[in-house]
């Protein structure tokens, strides 16, 4: 290496350097496997939070950069709506159980070797795809992209709090589990530029190029030092098998289900005959260990499971915008090359909820950022539903602004509130609030689409019915309509029975369209409703311990 490169290596390792890292009593590791809490000089702190976000982006846009561009990769992949709908679920199917395994492994081992492995391995993968663009291969990039995932967000948040004074980690915990939820707009902004170099290869450099810049990075700048002790027992491979098993199963059934039928794929009953035993097994196991992986007493008690029901609403709640409004939009002819000023918006709203999340932050109430983001959902998805066939997005510019806001605006304080409850209970809860969290946002975001997308199925369906039943060729009005998009086609059909014939074909595609944008509008309608009844649910709780705890007052004093 010439001498100059030497020196700037040289100058950028003392730049970034932890050797002279010294911890006070209360800059000590809070658990095995987390890091301490030294006090950073400022350009220390800079270097943690721009890790912090490259490391958020990666864990966002890797699953993000494929959700929005299925229907390219589709046809560029040469798979079926079917084959192309397995790539995101498999990274749900991977990603919402290994939080299990990775924290005692980095109780044990210690958290950078876990990240080093699974980010080596991700490399590698996405690099052989690029050669070997199969079906399988990109499986697999999905399915350890959703492993390395899961040690990216936890790398992520540890990064971003190194990054903010002791005082503030708290708000350094919601930035750092909202910083991966902007790039899903963030994707949708710039990948019709990506496509257009070089179809799919150009998303997969990128995403081999995100990798390859954590890695770097991870590598460059340590976290501080942990304390790590002996975390794992035998049961906790059992345990880990047949939940991981379980769950990846429900996830391909809510992932695959809509596409390609719940009751139409012999499949789905055979996976639901495994995944439910093999939950059920799971409990069993950990409800009669002495140091479980999932506390199930504690996850069974009434303010967790309350937790666990508004949490999975709100996760349903929030598909309207990546689910409902994208679709709507689709059907009406739009592409991500139109949205684009509307993604821009969507995504400068997101990142304001991330930061308007952390600096109201206020641990005494945790539950009431949960309930205005629920509320603020149920009064857009209202106003969504009066979207018509003239609707496009500069219309729905506003609602969705607000949909985006309140995404990124709930998540922190919902970690924090199960977080403050589990750390109550002691350390060992940790892993059972992670296990739950985890599988509520994902298979709660998978669970959402599931829902909306198969009652806008059914409702497609009534609606067409309904239109259908309403057109009589007899009907002047009925015939005036046929004439006329047999008549847009004159010029290219000369005989008059062929052109009626296309002018019923271009009336029954617009009967299509309208039962579609009829059916999102129901759609629309419905999340408005399960928002709004799960305010009101919130609101009760609210008020209901308001009481309890006038009450206890009250017998304090008498």
């Amino acid at each position: 290496m010439p001498q100059p490169a030497i020196m700037i290596a040289r100058r950028i390792r003392r730049f970034l350097s932890e050797e002279d890292w010294t911890f006070a009593p209360h800059e000590l590791p809070v658990l095995p496997g987390s890091p301490g809490s030294p006090a950073h000089p400022r350009h220390r702190q800079i270097a943690y939070a721009l890790i912090g976000i490259l490391l958020g982006l990666t864990v966002g846009f890797g699953n993000a950069l494929i959700s929005a561009n299925t229907y390219t990769l589709q046809g560029a992949l040469g798979l079926d709506p079917a084959e192309i709908a397995w790539l995101p679920t498999v990274y749900v199917m991977t990603n919402v159980s290994i939080n299990l395994l990775m924290i005692k492994f980095r109780a044990q081992f210690g958290l950078r070797p876990f990240a080093l492995i699974f980010l080596t391995l991700y490399v590698l993968v996405t690099l052989a795809h690029l050669f070997v663009h199969g079906f399988a291969t990109a499986i697999a990039v999905r399915a350890i992209s959703g492993m390395a995932g899961a040690a990216l967000s936890s790398l992520c948040l540890y990064y971003v709090m190194q990054s903010l004074p002791a005082k503030w980690r708290l708000k350094a915990v919601v930035l750092g589990i909202g910083i991966p939820q902007c790039a899903t707009p963030l994707a949708r902004l710039f990948s019709p530029d990506l496509l257009a170099m070089s179809q799919w290869r150009t998303l997969y450099l990128f995403e081999l190029g995100l990798a390859l810049l954590s890695l770097a990075a991870v590598a460059a700048l340590r976290l501080p030092p942990t304390t790590r002790s002996k975390a794992f027992e035998p049961l906790d491979f059992l345990t880990f098998v047949l939940f991981a098993g379980s769950t990846a199963l429900f996830a391909a059934v809510l992932g695959l289900g809509r596409i390609l039928w719940w009751t139409n794929a012999p499949w789905i009953g055979w996976a639901l005959i495994v995944a439910i035993p093999m939950f059920a097994a799971a409990i069993v196991v950990e409800h009669h260990r002495v140091n479980p992986l999932l506390n199930t007493r504690w996850l069974g008690s009434a303010d967790i499971l309350r937790f666990t029901v508004v949490i999975v609403m709100a996760r349903i709640v929030l598909s309207e915008q990546t689910y409902a409004a994208v679709g709507l939009l689709t059907v009406l002819g739009q592409n991500n090359d139109q949205l684009i000023p509307f993604f821009l918006i969507i995504f400068v709203a997101s990142v304001a909820g991330v930061i308007a999340s952390a600096v109201t932050l206020d641990v005494e109430r945790l539950g009431h950022p949960i309930m205005l983001a629920i509320g603020l959902v149920a009064v857009a998805a209202w106003f969504d539903s009066y979207a018509t066939s003239l609707t496009r997005a500069p219309q729905m510019y506003v609602t969705q602004a607000i949909i985006g806001f309140s995404a990124t605006f709930f998540l922190g304080p919902a970690l924090l509130f199960g977080m403050t409850r589990a750390l109550k209970e002691g350390a060992g809860h940790i892993i059972s609030f992670i296990a739950l969290f985890g599988i509520i946002n994902s298979l709660g975001g998978l669970g959402g689409t599931a829902l909306l997308g198969s009652y806008q199925v059914v409702r497609e369906k009534a609606n067409s019915a309904a239109l259908v039943q309403q057109i009589s060729p007899t009907d002047p009005i009925v015939a005036q309509r046929i004439a006329a998009g047999g008549a847009a086609v004159g010029r290219v059909i000369v005989d008059p029975t062929l052109r009626s014939a296309e002018g019923a074909a271009i009336l029954s595609q617009t009967t299509t369209r309208e039962a579609n944008v009829l059916a999102y509008a129901d759609v629309f309608r419905l999340v408005a409703i399960l928002a709004g009844g799960t305010f009101g649910y919130l609101v009760f709780l609210m008020v209901r311990r308001q009481r309890r705890e006038r009450r206890a007052r009250l017998e304090r004093t008498t």
